[in-house]
C-alpha cells in the first residue's frame, strides 16, 4: 500500500487539519501517517486555543517516519510560525521528498488566525519553491501576492513564479453555479468545474481536498488525473455534508460517504 504523511495541526473537532487529512487519505485508498505541529481546541464554532508543538518533537515525529516507513507523498497544513515552516521545509530537503503538496492555511472556517503574519513570507521562500503543487483558495492566494484576484489565470501564473511546480487555485469562496478550480502547470490552464453546493457544512474542505490529491499522487498519478480525483472527491464528501448532523455551528465534509 502507497503511503501518505501529513504535516498539520490537531483538530480536536475531527472536521479539519490531521483528522480531516487521515481520514482524507483512508478514503483515497493510501495509508495515512502524520506529524502534528500544533493543538488547536475547536469545534463546529471555531478555535478557541491554539498550542505550538516544540521544533524537537516536530523534528523527531518527520525522523521517526522516514527512519522507517517513508513517504510516497507529503502534504503540509497548519504551519503558524516561521519557525516550524523553516524546520518542515529543512526536513523536507533532507528526506529529498519530490511529491511535496503545500495547502498554505491561514485562516479557520470560523476565522481564527492559523498562520501568523510573519510566517507568510518564510512560506513563500522557504516552502512554496519545494512544492510539486500548492492549494490555496482565493483569500489564500490574495495575501501570497498581496493583491486582489481579478483574473485566475493571471493569478495563477503569479503564484507559479513563487517557484512550486503547479498550482491548484480553489475557487470555493467564489460565486455561480460552479464550483470552480483551476490547475497550472506552467503551460496549461486545466479548469475543475463541479456544481456547487450549497451548506454551511464545509469544515476542513481545503485539508480533505489537498490530502486526497497527496493521496492519489502518492499511488502514482499524474497531477492532472489526481486534481480531478480530488476534485471529484472533495464534490461528493461535501454534497453528502449535511446527512451528518455534526455540530452546532459549520460542520465537517462527509469523508466517507461511499460507504
Amino acid at each position: 500500500m502507497k503511503k501518505a504523511l501529513t504535516i498539520a495541526g490537531s483538530d480536536s473537532g475531527g472536521g479539519a487539519g490531521i483528522q480531516a487529512d487521515i481520514k482524507s487519505f483512508s478514503a483515497n485508498g493510501v495509508f495515512g501517517m502524520s506529524v502534528i505541529t500544533a493543538i488547536t481546541a475547536q469545534n463546529t464554532f471555531g478555535v478557541t486555543d491554539v498550542f505550538d508543538l516544540p521544533l524537537s518533537i516536530i523534528n523527531a515525529q518527520i525522523d521517526a517516519i522516514f527512519t522507517d516507513m517513508g513517504a510516497d507523498a507529503v502534504k503540509t497544513g497548519m504551519l503558524s510560525s516561521p519557525e516550524i515552516v523553516l524546520t518542515v521545509a529543512d526536513a523536507v530537503k533532507k528526506y529529498g521528498v519530490k511529491k511535496l503538496v503545500v495547502d498554505p492555511v491561514m485562516v479557520a472556517k470560523g476565522g481564527s488566525q492559523l498562520l501568523r503574519e510573519e510566517a507568510v513570507e518564510t512560506v513563500k521562500t522557504h516552502l512554496i519553491p519545494l512544492a510539486f503543487v500548492i492549494t490555496p483558495n482565493i483569500p489564500e492566494a490574495e495575501v501570497l501576492l498581496g493583491h486582489k484576484i481579478d483574473c485566475f489565470e493571471e493569478a495563477a501564473k503569479e503564484l507559479f513564479a513563487l517557484g512550486c511546480s503547479n498550482v491548484i487555485l480553489k475557487g470555493g469562496h467564489g460565486t455561480g453555479e460552479q464550483s470552480r478550480d483551476l490547475l497550472y502547470d506552467g503551460k496549461e490552464f486545466i479548469y475543475l468545474d463541479a456544481p456547487r453546493v450549497i451548506t454551511r457544512n464545509t469544515h476542513g474542505t481545503g485539508c480533505t481536498f489537498a490530502s486526497a490529491v497527496a493521496a492519489w499522487l502518492a499511488k502514482g498519478y499524474e497531477i492532472t488525473e489526481a486534481s480531478f480525483e480530488a476534485k471529484r472527491y472533495i464534490t461528493e464528501a461535501i454534497r453528502h455534508a449535511d446527512s451528518m448532523h455534526i455540530g452546532g455551528g459549520q460542520g465537517p465534509v462527509n469523508h466517507f460517504f461511499h460507504y
